[in-house]
């Protein structure tokens, strides 16, 4: 019972048994069902993790024995090492290739995509539905429809093989993104710009000055979502990279798996999984808040 209820009614007594039995209340057979279903997917969710990690931490050998064990005979951390120093997988090169596309992409993204969402925000045009519309169609457009004309336009512009294609693309916004950004941008009340001009701002400093810092959440969702369509691309590099010096690291995992490995290495592969998925548990982990919120508040509109 709050304090309130206690406050305005003094006279009233609280059992302290029936608090007690409250607490301990015993759970019906359904929630006794659901909770073990909840279970049951959490370890369907969890084993490939675990799995993963085992496998990278064996040894050749134990790799290929039937049936597989969960838990290593012998730790071999040495798998990591042997990882980066291979000449064949160069795993090095691929990660650096991947965070260079990733980053510059995010940047290319967040910053096109907020331009072109505060521009369909804030100003009255005609045909501005018309255009936003046309543009939200776009994501109804599937990949292999553009993915011809896209590649025979890089082509032209002697693009293949380097990293343009990957990111000059994203300079020119994201539908998506657009449309995540345009919500949040009109749930801020038009108040605040009309302070920045009474101050002189030009509407590129109200957009720098006062949209871009209130959008930390949105911002943060688009980058994560941005980096994470990025770093797990395996198309994109397949089609406009042929050299492995160019490759990312879906494409060298994917290697991985080619002939040039009498045997697949899985423990090496598994190891690469690890390290290829860090980056985005790292990022997820320490942006949540922000991914969270900026979710919640571009539905509020």
């Amino acid at each position: 019972m709050s304090n309130a209820v206690i406050e305005k009614n003094p006279h009233v007594t609280i059992d302290p048994a029936k608090i007690k039995g409250d607490s301990k209340r015993k759970m019906t057979i359904g929630e006794i069902i659901a909770f073990i279903l909840l279970i049951c997917i959490t370890f369907t969710m969890i084993f490939p993790v675990i799995f993963m990690v085992s496998t990278a931490l064996k040894t050749s050998k134990e790799m290929l024995q039937f049936p597989p064990t969960i838990i290593p005979n012998v730790f071999a951390w040495e798998n990591f090492k042997t990882l980066f120093t291979n000449d064949e997988i160069k795993f090095g090169i691929l990660y650096k290739n991947s965070i260079i596309v990733a980053v510059v992409s995010v940047i290319g993204t967040v910053f096109s995509s907020a331009l072109v969402a505060y521009g369909f925000s804030r100003y009255r045009a005609k045909g501005k539905k018309i255009m936003f519309m046309l543009m939200i169609s776009t994501m109804m457009l599937p990949y292999p429809a553009v993915m011809i004309p896209q590649f025979i336009l890089f082509s032209n512009l002697g693009w293949m093989n380097t990293f343009l294609p990957l990111i000059v693309p994203t300079f020119l916004g994201s539908a998506y993104q657009i449309f995540l950004l345009r919500q949040f941008f009109m749930s801020l009340p038009n108040e605040l710009y009309d302070s920045g001009k009474i101050d002189g701002c030009s509407e590129f400093r109200l957009f720098w000055k006062i949209a871009i810092p209130l959008s930390g959440p949105a911002l943060a969702t688009v980058a994560i979502f941005t980096f994470i369509w990025t770093w797990n691309d395996l198309l994109g590099p397949v089609l406009y990279l042929s050299s492995q010096e160019k490759f990312t690291l879906p494409v060298g995992l994917a290697a991985m798996m080619s002939s040039k490995f009498r045997i697949a290495p899985y423990n090496l592969l598994m190891c690469a999984s690890i390290m290829t998925t860090l980056p985005i548990i790292a990022i997820f982990a320490s942006a949540q808040k922000h991914f969270t919120e900026g979710i919640v508040l571009t539905g509020i509109k």
